[in-house]
């Protein structure tokens, strides 16, 4: 199946009013993280109905279809590559990945991050050098740098936290709010796999911790444990100690 015909098909399964809500859920007004990003109003749900219909689509065909500027066209090319690689054999699962690396900057926004890095860039580097992961999360792009963060849930899953833990302090400074979100989840997901570990980090951590990094990381612990980090001291940016309620 070609791109196109692929193209054609979703847009049989449009929503006008559902893609109106998309755009303002995905923030693309000006100034914010999805700016200019335009939706056909497809629910997640029916698109990965589709993806198993298309497996003869060629890489190249799904590289197309990753150019679009649709956000439901790129999603379904990356679906499109997760069940490739997930699929396929040891030269299959190299091209796709170098396809993703080379075309990395049309997984841009969090929900394209966050359906792919984990299997696609985490899967190929989980037996690999890592410092590729690093490169990314000092990179100017959230995407990249979330990416990065992402990537390592895929490490978790087999416990392996070390490299999910070095990112997450290389980012405790960063300034963007999808970057604390994707580090505290990690977190959170270390410690539903291993509690010690997880509350070790945040008793290093916690008070340096951006709020929200800390409200996700947190949000699974018993209210009462809970509320031992919701009136904290911390160090803000200008260095004086400042104290925190969460809510």
């Amino acid at each position: 199946m070609t791109a196109h015909e692929i193209s054609k098909f979703l847009r049989k399964l449009a929503d006008p009013e559902r893609a109106a809500h998309s755009a303002r859920y995905f923030r693309t007004g000006p100034g914010e993280y999805g700016e200019g990003d335009r939706f056909l109003g497809i629910r997640v749900p029916d698109l990965r109905a589709q993806v198993k219909k298309c497996d003869a689509t060629s890489l190249d065909e799904i590289r197309v279809l990753l150019m679009s500027s649709f956000h439901e066209e790129r999603l379904f090319a990356l679906l499109l590559l997760v069940r490739r690689f997930t699929r396929g054999n040891e030269e299959e699962r190299t091209a796709v990945f170098n396809l993703y690396l080379k075309d990395i900057s049309r997984v841009n926004n969090w929900d394209l991050v966050d359906s792919s890095a984990s299997h696609i860039v985490g899967g190929y580097l989980e037996s690999r050098d890592k410092r590729l992961l690093y490169r990314l999360a000092k990179s100017a792009s959230v995407w990249e740098r979330r990416i990065a963060v992402i990537s390592t849930f895929r490490f978790i899953r087999n416990d392996q936290f070390d490299d999910s833990l070095k990112l997450a302090s290389l980012l405790l400074d960063d300034e963007e709010d999808l970057i604390h979100k994707a580090v505290g989840w990690m977190l959170r997901e270390i410690g539903k796999r291993n509690a010690a570990i997880e509350k070790a980090y945040l008793r290093a951590y916690y008070r340096n911790m951006p709020r929200t990094m800390l409200r996700y990381a947190i949000e699974k612990f018993p209210e009462q444990e809970r509320k031992k980090y919701w009136r904290v001291k911390f160090v803000d940016k200008t260095g004086m100690a400042q104290e925190q309620r969460f809510k």
